[in-house]
């Protein structure tokens, strides 16, 4: 599976992403995954539920990453 380029970086230290970037990010990431821009009626449940997990799941990874100093690498 190739990287999709037109996948946007969220984290940027100055400014912590908002709660509309990452579900833009999560429902992206959804779409590029399922193969679907939009689902179907029958997939609609499952397709936002995946959205709002991915979703949660960015919520509290983007919360515990710890701060580097610049110039340092981990």
């Amino acid at each position: 599976m190739a990287v999709c380029r037109s996948i946007n970086v969220l984290r940027q230290p100055e400014a912590p992403a908002t709660p509309a970037e990452i579900s833009a990010a999560s429902l992206q990431f959804v779409r590029k995954v399922s193969g679907f821009r939009a689902p179907s009626k029958s997939n609609q449940a499952a397709f936002d539920a995946a959205v709002r997990e991915i979703a949660d799941s960015t919520e509290r990874l983007l919360a515990s990453i710890q701060n580097k100093p610049k110039g340092k690498t981990a």
